[in-house]
């Protein structure tokens, strides 16, 4: 593992992070197959906030624009044919962890969709922010989070930019701080201990999402780019990444992922929403389910659909 020198103190204005840019091996062969294979990227320098953005930059970001969420928007039937009339009401997903151990396979028995469930009623209807202002804010769709950024002046990161910045200047490393999950037994992130989806022991402090900067930085100054909330990028999700180039001369420079599609399963009844890529896993992820912790791990999700555990932020180029 190798330390790279732009890991030095780090460059900060207006909250965020100037990321120094470089040549990266990008992916993993060792987990899951959507991180393979390993290849290399080159990424120019940007800025990138040193934190996901919070409850209250979000409701600043609300007030000065009127921006109302998908959560908060009744869906429209044309736009999921199929659809049961009773689930077309405005909500998001939520986590709703069982009292007993569940099929892993079955991600229902532990998320449902709630109505009136949104970014600033988190937990339900009667829910509020009050203590969450300095927590990401969630349930927010890929939509709202490019509204927030582009009212910034800003962007969302590209996968690439993203897994560049979490790595913090270590070359190699299975995780942002290196090879070991719970170096000398200390927790490095908000993330699930003991067996999901029924049983947190707490260890890192936090039963859902935690305060932003909580835990350390990355050697490039960024907070909770593992664990927390799951962050938007730019890039369309492909199962794979491409094949590492053949020789130096052809690696790709900032490069961009996948393709927009959507499509409909006439047998399902169902809408295949277009999937952009998250990085870096959740409050959620757990040794025994959805080791994504890491800043190679990928996921990819519908890019209308907002959940308890998916958070935003933002960069500058």
């Amino acid at each position: 593992m190798k330390h790279a020198a732009a890991s030095s103190k780090p460059t900060v204005a207006d909250g965020m992070i100037f990321i120094p840019g470089g040549t990266f091996a990008m992916g993993s062969n060792d987990h899951y197959p959507e991180e393979a294979p390993v290849h290399r990227v080159t990424v120019d320098g940007f800025w990138m906030d040193a934190t996901p953005v919070t409850n209250r930059q979000f409701k600043a970001f609300v007030r000065a624009t009127g921006h109302v969420t998908t959560a908060e928007t009744i869906p429209d039937a044309k736009d999921y044919p199929g659809a049961r009339k009773e689930m077309l009401r405005a909500g998001s997903l939520l986590f709703t962890p069982p009292g007993h151990p569940v099929d892993l396979r079955d991600w229902s028995q532990w998320w449902t969709f709630a109505f009136g469930v949104n970014w600033k009623r988190p937990q339900g209807p009667n829910s509020n922010l009050k203590g969450l202002e300095d927590h990401p804010v969630v349930h927010v769709s890929y939509t709202d989070a490019l509204a927030y950024a582009r009212w910034a002046g800003k962007d969302l990161p590209t996968e690439a930019e993203w897994e560049f910045a979490a790595r913090g200047g270590l070359e190699g490393a299975e995780f942002a701080w290196g090879d070991t999950l719970n170096p000398e037994g200390r927790q490095m992130a908000n993330t699930w201990q003991g067996q999901f989806p029924f049983q947190n022991t707490m260890l890192d402090g936090y039963e859902r999402t935690s305060p932003v900067g909580s835990f350390p930085a990355n050697g490039y100054g960024l907070y909770d780019m593992i664990g927390n909330v799951w962050e938007w990028t730019n890039d369309w999700f492909s199962p794979k990444h491409r094949e590492d180039a053949p020789k130096a001369c052809c690696i790709p420079e900032n490069p961009r992922g996948g393709h927009e599609e959507t499509s409909y399963d006439p047998q399902q009844s169902e809408v295949r929403i277009p999937r952009k890529v998250v990085k870096g896993g959740s409050h959620l992820c757990a040794p025994n389910y959805c080791r994504r912790y890491r800043p190679a791990a990928r996921h990819p999700h519908p890019i209308d659909t907002s959940t308890s555990h998916i958070g935003f932020r933002c960069v500058r180029r």
